[in-house]
């Protein structure tokens, strides 16, 4: 192990040998983030002596969890078994397929409804209930999907009684969750809110997860929603809390796919005496880059 944190600077040695407890990592681009994130796993299995599987590593895209899943393998060859590595989404359908009959009116042989499924659904709930040719039925889909990225209900939406919404969304939402539902499926959206909804409803099984997943690591966590928030806060807030975050305030560019700027500017709020640790040496730009990029993000307003 002591090879490979040779070529650390004092920052990223400092987050990859962190111990129990909350830790914000504020990673610039081309900092070493991924590499300071995958050793970090290698030292907990190594020196701390945790089992791969009492690991939970979650990142974006499929693309991100296969190479954080390679170089992980890399570092813990030989161990025996592989820490779960996977996108906010997959994880939840891994556990839903495990746990979903908790829940009622679904069996674990579920189907998934891609978003061409979800916009014919739509479209059929707007000619059944006689709506004008004027709702746009993509509208309606695109407003179910923010209010599943914002962990809302169809009551929740109705509450919120917003100037901007078409007053018809939160019964169209509504009726739209009892379809899936009749056919035992579930949309993109679903995967993480059922999975809420799940722990909130059946503290013993949430309780489970907490006591398999003793180290949480999440990569951009400036890119996460309000759902993605609410499940690792499930995950995260029992114990030491042993959450371990990855990201960059400055990077945050996902607000049209729900991504909340203030999960990682709040961080230190919902985890009392968190470590923060700055990873701020760019290894991939050149000087004149770093200047023009400093210029700009200086101005954001949302920022650490």
């Amino acid at each position: 192990m002591q090879e490979l944190l040779a070529g650390l600077n004092e920052q990223q040695h400092a987050a990859v040998t962190h111990g129990e407890g909350p830790m914000l990592v504020l990673a610039g681009a081309g900092s070493g983030k991924t590499r300071v994130l995958t050793l970090r796993v290698a030292w907990l299995v190594r020196e701390l002596g945790l089992r791969p599987w009492e690991l939970l590593a979650l990142t974006f895209t499929n693309k991100a969890a296969r190479e954080m899943k390679e170089r992980v393998g890399r570092f813990l060859e030989g161990s025996g078994a592989d820490p779960w590595v996977s996108t906010f989404h997959s994880t939840c359908l891994r556990i839903l397929r495990r746990e979903i009959q908790h829940l009622d009116g679904f069996t674990s042989d579920f189907v998934i409804y891609d978003d061409r499924d979800a916009k014919e659904l739509v479209k059929r709930l707007l000619k059944d209930t006689k709506a004008p040719s004027s709702v746009n039925p993509r509208a309606i889909s695109a407003a179910i999907d923010r209010a599943k990225n914002d962990a809302l209900s169809p009551d929740d939406l109705a509450q919120q009684h917003r100037a901007d919404l078409d007053p018809r969304v939160p019964d169209l939402y509504r009726a739209y969750q009892a379809r899936l539902q009749q056919a035992n499926a579930v949309d993109f959206g679903d995967l993480i809110g059922l999975c809420i909804r799940l722990f909130d409803e059946q503290p013993a099984v949430l309780e489970r997860y907490r006591a398999r997943f003793a180290h949480l690591l999440v990569d951009e966590y400036q890119d996460t929603n309000h759902a993605q928030y609410r499940l690792l806060l499930q995950l995260a807030m029992h114990g030491p809390r042993n959450v371990c975050v990855v990201g960059d305030e400055d990077q945050s560019i996902y607000s049209f796919r729900g991504a909340d700027i203030r999960n990682i500017l709040d961080f230190e709020r919902d985890f009392p005496g968190a470590a923060v640790v700055r990873l701020e040496r760019n290894y991939r730009s050149t000087e004149a880059i770093l200047r023009a990029a400093t210029a700009v993000v200086e101005r954001n307003e949302e920022r650490k």
